[in-house]
């Protein structure tokens, strides 16, 4: 829906002003500063907003008379308030009756408070458009889920990172065992060793004593020849134990524990050896795989992102490449803030349309900040998408539709003209378009 005439009396700096805005377009309102411009933007808001946008000082300083609003739009419902208590009266093309309710479901809040989006922070325009194409929900779940993806992926890559300098500056010798050396195990094989050394011993010992014995009892049978029988006999006996207990030179060789000392008294320098061998694989293999699980959050990222992306690709956006990324909204893949002052509008203006499509019309003030160049795109763009709006601009150029001039339009006639003695009057008035 849109307005087709509106006529406004005695509002703010308003005194007589009556506008027929070009159904599709940019009818811009021009004129120089407290002049009235957006005193006709704020009468527009007020009677199709209600009072929340009745100005604080509605009434213009230099007139007694109330306020009169009446707005026609496109579908013939008349919209109205006059009186001392500015009364609302909407009458339908049956001329049905009707209030605000019937008016706030055709006209969008943010056509007639535009700054309300365009000041709002990138988080809160994002919002808005996810809340309009239904897939807020969704992509928060995702946002949330990437975000959770990417800190673990960033403790796992710093994890990562810290092995692997660990591991290149842990020493390495080729020469240690694989495993840490026991000094329990060459203790038992030294005592052992040493326990054969004590047995050999013993023999030496016994065959020196037999050698004795021989000895004595050989100087016994000189001594005591009537023992001699008995003494030989004995002599054979200890002769059989001699034999018995005879051992080769190879036998009773003595084993040397010096090398097993030496590996006891290294073994700290070795098993050192071997636990930074160790430490170092640990590390490697650590690294290895915290570089694969990196691997795997990279892609789980990735694949959150396509989801993301292809939800919004197949959602009914309402404009074509119109976009949310990391909770901003974008817009031919430029943040707001690097958008022209068109790009803005467009982006704005797509969006009221989407919150209201019975709402074909849109409220803009402070033009001044686009060049001609901006204007004329911006105004192309409005009427090849079918989409009304009236703005105000610090000028009298050529590109306004109408100039207020002290409350008034320049060049209308009728009640709606300023009454001077000297100035002509003005033959009619054209609303068309920018």
């Amino acid at each position: 829906m849109k307005i087709n005439r509106l006529e406004i009396e005695n509002v703010k700096r308003i005194h007589a002003v009556m506008i027929e805005p070009s159904k599709d377009g940019l009818t811009i309102i021009g004129g120089k500063n407290r002049q009235g411009k957006s005193s006709v933007l704020d009468a527009i808001a007020w009677a199709l907003g209600g009072n929340k946008y009745k100005p604080s000082q509605a009434v213009n300083a230099d007139s007694t008379i109330p306020p009169r609003l009446k707005i026609i739009m496109d579908n013939g419902l008349v919209v109205e308030r006059k009186g001392k208590n500015s009364d609302l009266k909407v009458t339908d093309p049956e001329g049905q009756k009707g209030g605000q309710q019937l008016i706030d479901s055709f006209v969008e809040e943010l056509a007639i408070n535009l700054p309300k989006f365009m000041e709002a922070s990138g988080k809160e325009k994002a919002n808005t458009l996810l809340q309009i194409i239904g897939v807020g929900p969704q992509l928060a779940e995702l946002e949330q889920k990437e975000k959770q993806l990417y800190q673990e992926r960033l403790y796992v890559g710093r994890t990562a990172d810290q092995k692997e300098k660990y591991a290149k500056e842990q020493p390495y010798y080729p020469d240690a065992p694989e495993e840490p050396v026991s000094a329990s195990e060459l203790i038992r094989e030294q005592q052992e060793i040493l326990a054969r050394n004590g047995q050999r011993q013993q023999w030496a010992r016994e065959y020196d004593k037999i050698l004795a014995d021989l000895e004595k009892n050989e100087n016994a049978i000189e001594a005591y020849e009537r023992a001699i029988r008995d003494l030989k006999k004995e002599r054979e006996t200890l002769n059989e134990k001699r034999k018995a207990a005879e051992k080769t030179p190879a036998e009773l060789k003595m084993e040397s524990t010096e090398e097993l000392e030496r590996s006891i008294e290294n073994i700290e320098v070795i098993n050192r050896k071997v636990r930074a061998n160790l430490d170092k694989a640990k590390a490697e293999e650590d690294a290895k795989q915290y570089r694969d699980q990196y691997t795997e959050l990279s892609q789980a990222i990735d694949d959150v992102r396509k989801q993301k992306a292809g939800l919004l690709e197949s959602a009914d956006l309402p404009l074509p490449g119109l976009s949310v990324k990391d909770g901003e909204l974008i817009y031919n893949g430029q943040q707001w803030d690097n958008m022209s002052s068109a790009e803005q509008m467009i982006v704005s203006t797509s969006i009221v349309r989407k919150l209201n499509p019975k709402c074909g019309f849109v409220l803009l003030d402070k033009l001044e900040a686009m060049d001609l160049d901006t204007l004329r795109e911006f105004g192309a763009w409005l009427e090849q998408e079918g989409l009304q709006a009236i703005a105000t601009r610090v000028s009298t150029g050529d590109e306004c539709s109408i100039v207020i001039t002290d409350g008034y339009v320049e060049g209308q006639n009728g009640i709606f003209a300023k009454e001077e003695e000297s100035a002509p009057v003005a033959t009619g008035w054209s609303g068309t378009g920018f």
